[in-house]
């Protein structure tokens, strides 16, 4: 039997289905790849000269409000208006005909999987569909719906007024963990967490399908290789560039949609 044919078998098996997901998951859908500054660069012309480090920083919203809200607004319209590509459907119609169902890990703040229909999301880093105020001045998370970015793409810049707190009318930012981030409030982030462990303790046989989760940020390689190692887990990882696996565990060397797309091909669950 070969990896192919193993990894479908586990997951014809399952009790649970775990989606653990990063950046690499989105590709597909036509997102773009902040991998490396020439990426950044490439999908942020106008910031040349700076690293995503140095954008995903909450010091931008005091320094430079309209160059921060620029580019966290672009990517609240990106994101409000891409469509999940359809690897997003496959892993959703496997769960449903598993005993637990499916859950899904990802350090992924677009929130696609909620938008392809997923009701069980730990966003471990926050989601840009949320806000927070800069202050804070409360614990308080509220939805970003009421808020349409108008932005220069070319400078980077938002044109209308940002969002405001509505308990202090200090300036919002999305609640998303950034680099350096000590204000960033994981109350929201933290009931996702805990529905995701309760979960968990539930099944005896679980599958984590990992898909385009690097190194250069682990949160999500190392919650996969957490359950493989605590809770004997199988583990197929879906990954163009870095596909290596511990010991007894599946890697596929591709991009996430293909990938899923061959598993398919090999699907035991009931039509």
């Amino acid at each position: 039997m070969d990896e192919l044919e193993q990894a479908a078998g586990w997951i014809a098996d399952a009790e649970l289905l775990v989606v653990a997901a990063g950046a690499g998951m989105g590709v597909d859908s036509g997102l773009p790849d902040f991998r490396g500054n020439e990426g950044f660069w490439k999908a942020y012309p106008a910031l040349r000269g700076q690293s995503f480090v140095e954008m995903a920083n909450p010091r931008g919203f005091a320094q430079a409000p309209a160059r921060a809200w620029g580019f966290y607004g672009h990517r609240l319209a990106l994101y409000r208006a891409t469509q999940p590509h359809a690897g997003f459907g496959l892993l959703l119609t496997w769960g449903q005909h598993l005993p637990l169902g499916v859950t899904v890990f990802t350090s992924n703040v677009d929130g696609q999987f909620q938008r392809a229909g997923f009701d069980a999301v730990y966003e471990c880093h926050g989601s840009i569909h949320h806000l927070q105020c800069t202050r804070p001045c409360t614990e308080a998370i509220w939805p970003a719906d009421g808020f349409v970015p108008e932005v220069d793409e070319v400078e980077c810049r938002l044109l209308n007024e940002p969002p405001r707190c509505p308990r202090c009318g200090a300036l919002a930012r999305p609640n998303i963990l950034m680099f350096g981030d000590g204000a960033w409030l994981d109350s929201h982030s933290a009931r996702q967490q805990l529905r995701l462990e309760a979960r968990l303790r539930q099944a005896q046989r679980i599958v984590v399908v990992e898909l385009g989760a690097g190194t250069a940020v682990p949160s999500v390689r190392h919650f996969s290789e957490t359950l493989v190692h605590q809770l004997d887990a199988r583990l197929v990882r879906i990954n163009p560039r870095e596909a290596q696996v511990p010991v007894g565990q599946v890697g596929l060397a591709c991009g996430a949609l293909e990938g899923l797309n061959r598993l398919n091909r090999l699907n035991r669950l009931p039509p």
